[in-house]
């Protein structure tokens, strides 16, 4: 199994604690969105799974294994953490030759993901002439070389033009359907609501969330209904005898807090009033987000 499996991680800088005691999981099978404001330690966790830095104490195990005791680790665990790393003076092909040599990956695999990632034609290029999104392009092609079980992707829509982040997004989902491990940070809400099935977030180093993102969806939404109807005097009636009470919005639609659509729906359907929308109204994954880790932010903007 490819499960990523944190216990009790801390990571101290000086008296500085950026990562406290994280211990959660995440299993194959799924793309898991991993958020928390800037500080809030997603990098520096990543980092530590990585073996790019020690922990001060706990564990960060692949499968049972330190990344640092992996064979060829490339074939077991593709990251990207920093596009702009690749030396400037390579071509886009040369550099995936060399990771490849060096975790016994076949040069047609260098070709395969190259297509891939939608870059061959720009293989032979210096990567000091290539933009932001195709350098962004090329890291996930890296991430890809080995054919790994798991994928840790920071910002992997950063750069990207509405295509392409179709297509990373399209790329994720495919990954986890094939029973790979899929970690995704992201700073985009709206995004990460697209294509993450779980959540983790993080806020000051510590574990926030570890939930489904229709559940934590669901938690931090009140309740509440958006409809149309060509016979409101009726329906305001009906509702207010049940001790709800219809509320004009914008652009001739109306809504009632406290009830669900299903329940307005049956009201409507006994009192013959009828409905032209109707609709349960909830909360963004970006409102549920900005209400979790509320004072839990490192940098916070004043009001205009």
């Amino acid at each position: 199994m490819n499960r990523i499996e944190i216990r009790e991680l801390t990571k101290d800088y000086g008296t500085t604690r950026v990562v406290d005691h994280l211990t959660f999981d995440v299993p194959p099978g799924r793309v898991t969105g991993f958020l928390g404001p800037n500080g809030a330690g997603k990098s520096t966790t990543m980092r530590l799974l990585l073996g790019l830095v020690r922990p001060t104490a706990g564990t960060a195990t692949i499968a049972g294994r330190r990344f640092t005791d992996l064979q060829d680790p490339l074939r077991h665990v593709g990251a990207l953490l920093d596009p702009q790393a690749p030396h400037g003076g390579r071509t886009a092909r040369d550099h995936l030759l060399i990771l490849a040599a060096a975790n016994s990956v076949s040069d047609g695999r260098v070709d395969a993901v190259l297509e891939q990632s939608g870059i061959a034609s720009a293989a032979r290029r210096r990567i000091k002439t290539f933009s932001l999104g195709m350098r962004q392009r090329l890291g996930i092609a890296a991430a890809l070389l080995g054919d790994p079980g798991v994928l840790l992707l920071d910002e992997p829509t950063n750069g990207l033009d509405p295509e392409g982040i179709i297509w990373i997004r399209d790329l994720m989902r495919g990954l986890a359907a094939e029973g790979r491990t899929v970690l995704v940070s992201s700073h985009l809400m709206s995004e990460t609501a697209s294509f993450a099935d779980h959540l983790v977030v993080l806020g000051q180093g510590q574990l926030l969330v570890d939930t489904p993102t229709a559940e934590f969806i669901d938690a931090h939404s009140s309740r509440r209904v958006r409809l149309r109807t060509s016979d409101a005097d009726r329906l305001r009636a009906a509702l207010a005898g049940r001790g709800f009470r219809l509320v004009p919005a914008e652009d001739g639609r109306w809504t009632v807090d406290g009830i669900q659509a299903e329940a307005v729906g049956a009201l409507a359907a006994d009192e013959g009033v009828p409905l032209l929308e109707l609709s349960d109204e909830r909360s963004s994954l970006e409102q549920a987000y900005l209400g979790l880790t509320a004072g839990r932010a490192e940098f916070s903007a004043g009001a205009a």
